[in-house]
């Protein structure tokens, strides 16, 4: 069965097909350059100056490192961070996706129109819920843009670099090095955050935080409690315990999403996040090392076993793994360990610790991007537009404790929203209007992220994973850096790769063949990437440590 990703995997498959592929993907910096020397340009970017929002106090505090600030109740005053509405001109418009269920249309949706009104004017959107790249083609072929269009980090879109210097506004005088602290909330978004928006040298729109934390497995602790639950000693004891859980037809293991899950293996074999640092600064991509071809061979045992759920396009993951049919699924960061609870009130997911593969093999967590993507500015010299547009973004990517975001994420007390023993829920009518809106409207823009739950005693459990998690993480080495190669050909490369790994993993193909696909790598322009990333590979960079 041949596999096609839906929306519900698309941000998710970002960090696996980056550590799969070894290939920066488009919201990740890789720079297109229509005439050579965007690595270098990138390098030589003085980012916005970072400065923290002074009056947000969490709980229970995070770090540099990743760990999320806590904020175990709703916070008793709200700061306000702006001193007008952005939007001053009536109407702003936007491009952008949500993979929640769509609310409804601005005319019937109270919480829109709220939202609307503390802005100052009409935020309308074209929101997407499957194909977006299509539809991103489809408005740029037109040349009848929006005035905001977000640009995802991994759906493939091409040769972003001539398409942002023909179609969209460069912003780097606005917010390169203290130009950005007029706009307090973009200044409050971490350096590693605004990488992730450079390209070809330049400053191209205000990146969207994510989780630092890449992927994690997340277990259904009813499903594993009869085996000594979720966490593992070893592969083999992983795979012992799938077949012992598996129930034929009726409950599977694991969710079916393969390169997902050959992702969460991966770390166990000790294969690097993206690519190997050698001692004498050159690199390996993760594909190109035994430990990727062990991985692989216990990927095709795991799939023999037939504990995936042997649908591979499955669209209603969430709902079986909430209902307990699957045992496992792979998702974005430690925080979504509380995701199935808006299907099943009573499940917090169990989040697997990377654990050795083998005795003696060191393992560890793949931090991610920390981003999904940016949003740029359609191409304008107006600069009360440009200011109006920035406005606006910096208004929508107030952090948690503030005014804005509340009117951006829950709406407005009493209508959207009411606080109960010092959490916030959603009324009736905005449990129907806020979630697929407040979907599209993180997509595009967002603050810094924290931890929040109506229940308190999750977010202290997801802390608690969190620092786990830390003490064997492995950053992506080469964030920050920019290869042209990989931004004109790291798309059609890596999908060659990753068809034939996905074959190999169902015993389409062989190793033999995954090797000779490696090889065609290297010759169609892999070498090649690999000796530019290197060419910028800062002195502080350290060697990646052995795994054995």
């Amino acid at each position: 069965m041949t596999f096609t990703p839906n929306r519900r995997h698309v941000l998710g498959a970002g960090m696996a097909s980056a550590l799969a592929l070894g290939a920066t993907a488009c919201g990740g910096g890789s720079g297109g350059s229509s005439g050579g020397g965007g690595a270098e340009a990138s390098a030589e970017l003085t980012l916005p100056t970072y400065q923290p929002i002074e009056g947000l106090t969490p709980d229970l505090p995070g770090n540099e490192q990743g760990l999320h600030n806590v904020y175990l109740q709703a916070p008793a005053e709200l700061l306000q961070t702006t001193q007008k509405p952005p939007i001053t001109s009536g109407e702003i418009t936007a491009l952008t996706q949500t993979f929640a269920t769509p609310s409804p249309p601005m005319a019937d949706n109270g919480f829109w129109q709220r939202l609307n009104t503390a802005l100052g004017g009409t935020l309308a959107l074209d929101i997407v819920i499957d194909a977006y790249p299509e539809k991103f083609a489809t408005l740029l072929a037109s040349g009848d843009l929006p005035d905001l269009m977000w640009v995802p980090p991994n759906q493939g879109i091409p040769n972003i670099g001539p398409m942002l210097e023909s179609q969209f506004t460069d912003l780097t005088e606005y917010l390169s090095g203290d130009a950005v602290l007029e706009y307090p909330n973009l200044a409050a978004l971490t350096p590693g955050s605004w990488r992730t928006a450079v390209v070809n040298g330049r400053i191209w729109g205000a990146p969207i935080p994510s989780t630092p934390f890449g992927q994690v497995y997340l277990g259904n602790p009813t499903v594993w409690e009869a085996v000594g639950g979720f966490q593992s000693a070893s592969a083999q004891e992983f795979l012992d315990k799938c077949i012992e859980v598996l129930i034929p037809g009726k409950r599977w293991a694991l969710e079916p999403f393969l390169p997902n899950a050959f992702h969460m293996f991966s770390q166990w074999f000790g294969v690097p996040n993206g690519y190997r640092i050698n001692e004498d600064r050159t690199l390996t991509a993760n594909f190109q090392t035994e430990e990727y071809l062990e991985t692989l061979e216990y990927a095709q045992k795991v799939f023999e076993a037939g504990v995936f759920y042997p649908d591979l396009n499955l669209a209603e993951g969430a709902q079986y793994f909430a209902n307990g049919t699957i045992g496992a699924m792979v998702e974005v960061g430690p925080r979504a360990a509380t995701k199935a609870r808006t299907i099943n009130p009573d499940l917090l997911s169990d989040i697997l610790i990377p654990f050795p593969a083998v005795e003696g093999r060191t393992p560890h967590h793949n931090m991610g991007y920390g981003t999904v993507g940016f949003t740029p500015f359609t191409k304008t010299e107006d600069e009360g537009r440009i200011r109006e547009l920035l406005d606006l973004v910096n208004w929508l990517s107030a952090p948690f404790g503030t005014v804005e975001f509340m009117h951006k994420n829950w709406g407005t007390a009493g209508e959207d929203y009411t606080v109960t023993d010092g959490n916030y829920v959603l009324t009736e009518s905005g449990q129907r209007d806020v979630p697929g809106l407040r979907g599209a409207l993180e997509i595009m823009t967002a603050g810094e992220g924290v931890i929040y739950n109506s229940i308190p005693g999750d977010s202290e459990y997801i802390y608690e994973k969190e620092k786990e998690l830390l003490a064997s993480s492995q950053p992506r080495p080469i964030t920050g850096l920019y290869s042209d190669t990989a931004s004109s050909k790291g798309t059609e490369l890596n999908t060659r790769v990753n068809d034939v790994r996905n074959d190999v993993i169902q015993g389409r193909k062989t190793l033999d063949d995954f090797t000779a696909a490696v090889k065609d790598w290297e010759e169609r322009g892999g070498k090649q990437i690999l000796e530019e990333y290197a060419a910028v590979l800062p002195a502080d960079v350290p060697a990646t440590a052995p795994n054995r």
